[in-house]
């Protein structure tokens, strides 16, 4: 019986003398504490106190979190991607292309000890002229940040861009004592296509162009640097349903007019340059998309030596922008 000294074998003999067993009590005593916590349920841990200290989300509340893959930049993209709703731009060569271009950015995250070269000067006198926020970060803190992107030690913080209304547009016409002249753009997908068009819109006289929110380039870092600085004196709205835009321009007096290859009227007969005017681009691939085109008053096309030919978007839009204004001159 366990615990019973009396019994035969139940006395350990040592050099010391004879001693009583301890009946099972050690064996109890070595017994395992079962799986060792989480470390956010030990309330010593560093972990739990970080968990304690942020307000508690219900789980409708919470978004699920992006995975590296999705947000790291696209091959080709320049180090770009998306954090917070900030864009972000990584890597020398894109950093200091931006800042070149003035691109409105709010802060420019540096490596401690980063290894200085003559483009990380000029990136950094560029940002100090700017009046932009200068930080000095750990390096792990951009790999953080990049989620896979090369960074090279330098990052460029890009706030969303602030887009203005459809009736903005109408406004600055009104105030200019002119009539309208604006820009919608239909399918066009390519950033940099977007500024070279907001670059000859605001060269000939434009009062502003117009995105949908989907299937559209937005204001990327690129299409700051293609506009050159248009963007900063020429807006740029996004509306829901571009059908529903030519439907608003209609009812604030405007002739809206398509450009197509296959238009009614031919650039050189076309003579009403001088009314308010929305001009409607499509992409370069598919052109106007059907809804659109059935929708404005009148398909322009731009006359060329051979009906093959196709031209680019921001090309195209600079043609008829060009005879535009000679109309109204």
């Amino acid at each position: 019986m366990a615990g019973n000294s009396t019994r035969r074998g139940a006395v350990a003999k040592s050099k010391k003398g004879p001693s009583a067993g301890t009946g099972g009590n050690n064996k109890r005593r070595l017994a395992g504490r079962g799986p060792t916590p989480k470390a956010e349920e030990r309330s010593y841990h560093p972990a739990a106190k970080r968990k304690s200290a942020k307000p508690a989300t219900s789980a409708s509340e919470r978004s699920p979190k992006p995975s590296v893959r999705a947000a790291r930049a696209p091959a080709g993209s320049g180090g770009r991607m998306k954090r917070d709703g900030n864009e972000l731009v990584a890597g020398r060569n894109s950093v200091l292309e931006a800042l070149r271009a003035k691109v409105p950015a709010k802060e420019l995250l540096m490596a401690t000890r980063i290894d200085v070269d003559d483009r990380i000067r000029e990136s950094l006198n560029l940002a100090i002229e700017a009046k932009i926020a200068v930080r000095e970060v750990p390096r792990g803190d951009l790999d953080r940040q990049s989620e896979g992107a090369v960074h090279q030690g330098i990052i460029l913080t890009i706030p969303p861009y602030e887009y203005a209304d459809l009736e903005d547009l109408f406004q600055l016409a009104t105030d200019e004592g002119a009539a309208p002249l604006i820009v919608a753009l239909d399918g066009v997908t390519d950033p940099r296509n977007l500024g070279a068009i907001i670059r000859s819109a605001a060269a000939f006289g434009a009062h502003g162009v117009v995105v949908p929110e989907r299937r559209a380039a937005n204001m990327t870092a690129s299409a700051w640097k293609t506009a050159a600085g248009a963007a900063s004196r020429l807006p740029v709205a996004r509306v829901t349903n571009l059908v529903r835009a030519i439907e608003k321009a209609k009812e604030m007096g405007c002739l809206v007019i398509g450009l197509d290859a296959d238009g009614d009227v031919n650039l050189t007969d076309f003579k009403d340059g001088a009314d308010p005017l929305m001009l409607v681009i499509g992409s370069e691939g598919k052109g106007l998309s059907r809804l659109v085109g059935e929708t404005c008053d009148l398909i322009v096309s731009i006359p060329m030596h051979s009906a093959t030919e196709s031209l680019n978007a921001s090309v195209a839009a600079s043609i008829v922008l060009h005879s535009v204004a000679n109309s109204r001159q």
